[in-house]
C-alpha cells in the first residue's frame, strides 16, 4: 500500500504479504444492506461517523467500552489505558441508551454487544450489565477481559455466566511465560470458567519477532481445553493506542503471514487453503432471509478485514472443515437454492429443499468426517425445520480458529472502514454509533469520545473513595 501526503511525503507498507490469498479473499466481496436509520447525512468517510448512508453493512458486533481504567499495562492497548490521567466509564443508565441504539438499528436490530474497556471487570456492576444487555434481547453477550479478575476469584465466572454472559474474550498472548507473563493466572482463569460450563475465546495479540513462534503452541493449548475453549481469534498487532510509536515496520504482522505460521507450526494439519474470509458466510444469511422472509444479519465485512476456519478433533488429529466439506461447492450451491426460492410461491420452495438436500448429499463426505460431527444431519435440521439447536452443538464440537487484523493509520483503507460490521456505540446525545477502525484509527473517534465524557482521575477517586 502506498500514500502521499503533501506535509509528509510518501508513506508505503504492507497491506497483505500472499497475493494468491488476496485474490482468493476478494472473491467473497459482498456488499451488505447497510442501515436504514443512519445516523448522519454527511459522507467524508471516515470522518463524518456515526453510521451514514455511505456504510455498506449492519452491526454484527457492537462494542461498548464500559470503562478506560485497567489494572494492566499492556504495551499494545488500543485504549491506550497505560496512561490514562482521566477516568472515562459510562454510567448504568447511559450504556442502557448505548445498548437501546444498537438494538434499534435497522434494518436488522444488533444481535451481539461486547463490553471492553479498559478492564471492564473492574466495574463491579458488570453482572448488572450484563443481565441488561439479555434483557434487551442481545442473543450473544460477550465481555472482553485480561482474566485478572477471573483468575484470582474463583466464583466470578459462576457469576458472570448466571448473569447471562455468553463469552469470555480472554486475552491470551502466547505459551510460555516468555511470551504470557501472566500464564498461571490466565490458566487458571479458564479453569474458574471450566467450573462454570463457560465458553472461552483465547485472543492473541500477534507480533512480529515477539510471540509469532508460538502460535501453534497456543492452538494447541486450545485443543487441549477443547471442553471449554470454542476458539482462538488471532489479532495482528495494530500501530495505534499504546502501539503508535516506533515498530511498525519490523513488527508489522498480516494475516497472511498468520497463516502461514499456523500451517508451518502445525506441520500442514492445518493448511493455508483451509482459510476463507469472514464473508463467505453471507449466502447463508441471504438463503435463511429468503426462506423466512425477514432481513437477517450479513457478516458482509470487507474481504481482507479476516480470515477463519472451523478445526475438529478428532483423536489427535486435527480435522479442517473443508477436508470433508467441499466448501467452495458448497457456498456456489447456496447461491443456486437462493435463486431458485426467489422464483416465488410453493413449487419454488419445493424446488429450493429438493436442491438443497442435494448439496448436502454432494458436499459433504460422511465417510471422512470427524465421528463426533453430524453435518449433513445438521443442515438437514436447518432446512426442512427450521432447527437451529444443532447449529449450537455444532459450535460446541469445533474449534474457531480466525484473523483479524483492525487498521491503523498505516494500512488505512477506507474501503475495509466502509463495510466494517463490528461497531462502537458511544454515549453521546446522538447516540453515535461508529466503525472499529475509525474508532481506534484513522480520525480515532475515541479521543473525543474520552475527552469529552470522562473526568480527571482524582475527581473520579474521590467520588469513590468507600
Amino acid at each position: 500500500m502506498s500514500k502521499e501526503c503533501p506535509d509528509h511525503g510518501l508513506f508505503e507498507d504492507i497491506y497483505w504479504s500472499d497475493v494468491d490469498m488476496y485474490l482468493k479473499a476478494e472473491k467473497y466481496s459482498y456488499d451488505g444492506k447497510g442501515v436504514q436509520n443512519y445516523q448522519t447525512i454527511e459522507s467524508n468517510c471516515p470522518f463524518d461517523c456515526g453510521l451514514c448512508d455511505v456504510h455498506l453493512s449492519s452491526t454484527c458486533l457492537g462494542n461498548i467500552d464500559v470503562t478506560n481504567r485497567c489494572n494492566l499495562s499492556c504495551d499494545f492497548c488500543f485504549a491506550n489505558a497505560k496512561v490514562q490521567e482521566r477516568v472515562y466509564e459510562p454510567s448504568f443508565e447511559q450504556i442502557e441508551e448505548m445498548l437501546a441504539a444498537l438494538r434499534g438499528e435497522r434494518p436488522v436490530p444488533t444481535p451481539a454487544v461486547q463490553f471492553s474497556g479498559g478492564e471492564p471487570t473492574l466495574r463491579d456492576d458488570l453482572p448488572d450489565i450484563i443481565k441488561l444487555a439479555k434483557k434487551m434481547g442481545f442473543l450473544q453477550v460477550q465481555v472482553a477481559t485480561n482474566g485478572v479478575r477471573l483468575g484470582e476469584e474463583p466464583r466470578y465466572a459462576q457469576t458472570l455466566k448466571s448473569a447471562g454472559l455468553s463469552t469470555v474474550y480472554l486475552h491470551f498472548d502466547g505459551a510460555s511465560r516468555n511470551t504470557e507473563p501472566l500464564i498461571e493466572i490466565r490458566k487458571k482463569a479458564i479453569e474458574h470458567c471450566r467450573n462454570a460450563s463457560q465458553g472461552v475465546t483465547l485472543v492473541p495479540t500477534i507480533i512480529n519477532g515477539f510471540n509469532d513462534h508460538e502460535i501453534g503452541d497456543t492452538i494447541r493449548l486450545a485443543v487441549e481445553n477443547i471442553d471449554i475453549v470454542r476458539g482462538v481469534n488471532f489479532q495482528p498487532i495494530a500501530f495505534t493506542g499504546a502501539a503508535s510509536v516506533g515498530g511498525e515496520r519490523r513488527q508489522r504482522f498480516t494475516i497472511p503471514d498468520l497463516i502461514d505460521r499456523i500451517e508451518q507450526q502445525t506441520n500442514g494439519a492445518i493448511k493455508k487453503s483451509d482459510f476463507y474470509p469472514v464473508p463467505c458466510v453471507v449466502s447463508l444469511s441471504k438463503l435463511v432471509e429468503e426462506y423466512t422472509a425477514e432481513p437477517k444479519i450479513e457478516f458482509s465485512a470487507h474481504p481482507h478485514c479476516g480470515m477463519a476456519t472451523y478445526v475438529f478433533v478428532n483423536g489427535k488429529d486435527l480435522v479442517p472443515i473443508n477436508r470433508f466439506v467441499d466448501v467452495d461447492k458448497f457456498f456456489k450451491s447456496v447461491d443456486d437454492v437462493i435463486d431458485i426460492l426467489k422464483s416465488g410461491g410453493l413449487l419454488g420452495r419445493s424446488k429450493a429443499m429438493m436442491k438443497g438436500v442435494k448439496v448436502i448429499n454432494d458436499c459433504i463426505h460422511e465417510s471422512i468426517q470427524p465421528k463426533n460431527v453430524h453435518f449433513k444431519e445438521m443442515l438437514k435440521q436447518i432446512l426442512k425445520k427450521q432447527n437451529y439447536k444443532s447449529l449450537g452443538e455444532f459450535h460446541w464440537n469445533a474449534l474457531f480458529i480466525g484473523a483479524m487484523h483492525f487498521q491503523d493509520s498505516y494500512n488505512y483503507d477506507i474501503e475495509r472502514v466502509k463495510r466494517c460490521v463490528i461497531h462502537y456505540a458511544t454515549p453521546d446525545p446522538e447516540r453515535r454509533i461508529i466503525p472499529f477502525c475509525a474508532y481506534n484509527s484513522g480520525p480515532n473517534f475515541r479521543e473525543e469520545i474520552e475527552r469529552k465524557y470522562s473526568i480527571p482521575l482524582e475527581e473520579w477517586e474521590s467520588q469513590h473513595r468507600k
